[in-house]
């Protein structure tokens, strides 16, 4: 199956790789665009060194994880089907509908709240009051959502279990709810914290969906790495648009949606500890935030000098392109280290 999914992996680089340079002039043309407006942390206060790095990106098209979420969508619709009526053998570890289903609502409700939060932001909504989507609001949104999807793994789908490397298979039972919510949260926030930097997040997902992607190969689980052949695929062609400096850039509509369909993979193979492992940059740089955040809030000081941690690299010296490259090294040694233990 390896030149299957090798083939469809090209075949969606390509149709995205047409389909970006017009995407990218409709952008201009809806003025989805980066505004030149002072940027505010979660207490309203101004954001001084984030302004004086990203000053320079205004008006670069904000929006490109609706073209890879419609593209993957729509191969996996029409490619599915005709694979399955080729005679080509499917094989699943649950029901077929049932975890297509789960990836999918995963995929496009995340990316409905992200898109939501965009248009507010870009096209000022929420100096209206139209309503506008607070911090929290979205927080609780995203629970909402990750509860369901926890749910009907749990109740519907029959998962109640992590492997862990060396062990087997653990039962966590009605644990795993919570586990799982907190995972898909935390992993859709922290993505979206770590899209700062012109190809930092998709560079450190592609490394990262590349190790998923052989264990999903390994467990014989055609659906996933169908899905993760045409994700891959579509990301590359997207990449090369965002690498620095950027032309295009994810927004909320992908951030959000990556995070939380990376974190649901994992839940689906069983790779929790992979998933920590290989998506440890991504932890790191949520973390940080999150210190920040209380270090503010409780302390009244800051615990770094600039958060996520890319821009205190930035702050003391370090070229854009420096973090990010080093970044993905970091990633390729730990995708390496996640998918030895997952193998394992």
């Amino acid at each position: 199956m390896i030149h299957l999914y090798l083939g469809l992996l090209l075949f969606a680089f390509i149709v995205t790789s047409i389909l970006v340079v017009p995407y990218i002039n409709l952008l201009y043309r809806l003025k989805f665009q980066r505004q030149n407006q002072q940027t505010r942390d979660f207490q309203n206060h101004r954001t001084p060194i984030f302004d004086k790095f990203h000053g320079q990106k205004v008006g670069t098209p904000v929006g490109g994880g609706l073209l890879v979420i419609a593209s993957v969508c729509a191969l996996f619709l029409l490619l599915f089907p005709l694979l399955k009526m080729s005679g080509i053998f499917i094989s699943s570890n649950f029901t077929l509908s049932q975890e297509i289903f789960v990836i999918f609502f995963t995929f496009i409700s995340f990316a409905f709240l992200g898109l939501y939060d965009d248009v507010l932001k870009f096209f000022n909504f929420k100096k209206t009051g139209f309503f506008g989507l607070r911090m929290k609001h979205k927080l609780i949104l995203q629970i909402f959502l990750a509860l369901f999807i926890s749910l009907f793994i749990y109740l519907k789908m029959g998962i109640n279990f992590i492997y862990l490397p060396f062990l087997g298979a653990v039962n966590l039972g009605i644990f795993f709810i919570p586990i799982s919510t907190s995972l898909i949260v935390a992993f859709s926030n922290f993505f979206n914290i770590s899209d700062g930097l012109d190809g930092l997040s998709c560079g450190m997902l592609l490394i990262s969906l590349f190790a998923f992607w052989i264990l999903a190969s390994s467990s014989l689980d055609t659906p996933i790495s169908l899905f993760l052949s045409l994700w891959i695929g579509a990301l590359i062609a997207f990449l090369y648009f965002n690498v620095y400096p950027a032309r295009i850039w994810l927004g909320d509509v992908g951030a959000l949606s990556f995070g939380a369909t990376f974190a649901v993979i994992a839940i689906l193979l069983g790779k929790v500890v992979p998933l920590l492992i290989v998506g440890s940059p991504f932890i790191v740089e949520g973390m940080s935030s999150a210190l920040q955040i209380l270090s503010k809030s409780y302390r009244h000081r800051k615990l770094f000098p600039a958060a996520p941690i890319h821009l205190t690299l930035q702050k003391i010296g370090w070229e854009e392109p420096k973090i990010v490259f080093r970044a993905w090294l970091a990633t390729i040694i730990l995708a390496i280290f996640g998918l030895w233990l997952g193998l394992n």
